[in-house]
């Protein structure tokens, strides 16, 4: 009887409360590294510190595919209760009905304060706060410091505007015997996120590509196309990247291969390339035309309407756990991902990790000259026209400036019906 009244006590006080809350989570992975096996490991580690909330972390694939397998679910009346999505989507998740904001739902709005506004203000709309930035990146120049040495370059610095990096990038370029290049200057992605990429030209020559309240995109601005050209024109004028479609998914490989000695991507994949590298590299902010400039970027921690207020209470409690200085520092380290608050890069393991691999913090620095990602309602829609001039324009089907054209067109219309 005593070894069963011990065997019950024991299992009592190892099972699961029967009040546990159950939470699902989609979130999306858009760069390279282990990061589903990074997220199952604090998950199970938040467990443990709260066994009265289960956790169930759900990989929806990219950002797109996490949105769309989001959508379906609510529509399907089977949403989850928490979400990481692009901080961009918050116009089309108000617009949808499918969040709630989350100043009701924590009593010390002071929260809120930790994080860094660049990271906040796409998430902040008409004085409520509708999400909490989690994986957040800017954009940033990844170069190869022995190919720069090869090159008779200056390993140590980076090009630090537009002229400098056409300049840069001719010596870069490396051909085989037979004329065909083996390693180019520079390469810019123009899938996925080609949105992205060239809003980062249009900050950098002075120009803005939205307005505040999503309404609105300047596509056909002459500095948009001004930078669309420049873009273009690495390829088809200076010879220092490739023509035609740039892969962002093989692009880091094309990177670590030596196939180009520069390249604009996430800050995201740092972790996995500094794993990776069989050669010295640097990371420096974006090259500047007028000014510098990258847009922010990532994914924030969305909560759904549809979640029982036990539910969203207890979400809350897990982006707070997850997004605490230790733990954001802990995320930026392991991936490459901005630390989310100015506390996380003040942690001992922070400090000093940024010792011994400085370019650990240039994204960080970034945020100075960063603006809020493309963010308009029915973003999806938008991004799609975007992508597509940019494709358009870099395989010469279309002149920039008609391609934009063509976005800005279809932007107008869609905008003009969601008001």
């Amino acid at each position: 009887m005593l070894m069963a009244a011990a065997f019950a006590a024991l299992s009592i006080g190892t099972a699961r409360p029967a009040a546990a809350v159950d939470l699902t989570m989609y979130y999306p992975v858009a760069v390279g590294g282990p990061v589903t096996k990074i997220v199952d490991d604090m998950v199970s580690r938040f467990e443990k510190d709260n066994p009265d909330i289960k956790v169930t972390a759900v990989y929806a694939g990219n950002y797109t595919d996490t949105m769309t397998k989001a959508m379906t679910a609510m529509k399907g009346g089977q949403p989850p209760q928490l979400s990481v999505l692009l901080s961009t989507d918050v116009f089309t998740l108000m617009d949808e009905n499918a969040i709630v904001p989350i100043d009701g739902l924590v009593s010390d709005k002071s929260w809120f304060k930790e994080f860094y506004p660049a990271f906040m203000a796409n998430g902040q709309i008409d004085g409520k706060t509708w999400s909490i930035p989690f994986q957040r990146s800017t954009i940033v120049l990844y170069w190869n410091k022995d190919a720069f040495k090869e090159a008779g370059l200056d390993p140590e610095k980076a090009p630090a505007s537009w002229d400098e990096m056409v300049e840069m990038s001719k010596k870069l370029v490396k051909k085989d015997g037979s004329g065909n290049t083996t390693r180019w200057g520079v390469e810019i992605p123009t899938t996925g996120y080609g949105y992205w990429m060239l809003q980062a030209l249009a900050i950098e020559n002075g120009q803005k590509m939205m307005n505040e309240a999503g309404t609105e995109v300047h596509l056909t601005a002459p500095k948009t196309v001004v930078a669309l050209d420049y873009w273009v024109d690495l390829s088809r004028k200076h010879n220092v990247m490739p023509s035609g479609s740039i892969d962002w998914a093989t692009l880091r490989t094309d990177f670590l291969e030596g196939k180009t000695a520069m390249m604009w991507h996430t800050t995201g994949n740092l972790t996995a390339v500094k794993d990776a590298a069989k050669f010295a590299f640097g990371v420096a902010m974006l090259p500047a035309k007028e000014q510098r400039g990258s847009p922010t970027g990532g994914g924030s921690f969305y909560i759904f309407k549809s979640a029982s207020p036990e539910q969203q209470k207890a979400a809350v409690k897990f982006i707070q756990w997850m997004t605490a200085p230790e733990r954001a520092a802990e995320w930026s380290m392991k991936t490459g991902y901005v630390a989310v608050s100015p506390a996380a890069y003040k942690t001992p393991a922070m400090e000093e990790y940024a010792k011994g691999f400085p370019q650990a913090i240039v994204a960080r620095d970034q945020l100075e000259h960063a603006v809020p990602e493309l963010s308009v309602h029915e973003n999806g829609r938008i991004y799609k026209f975007v992508n597509d001039a940019v494709q358009a324009a870099v395989t010469g089907s279309q002149k920039p400036q008609e391609a934009l054209a063509a976005a800005q067109a279809q932007s107008d219309r869609v905008l003009r019906a969601s008001k």
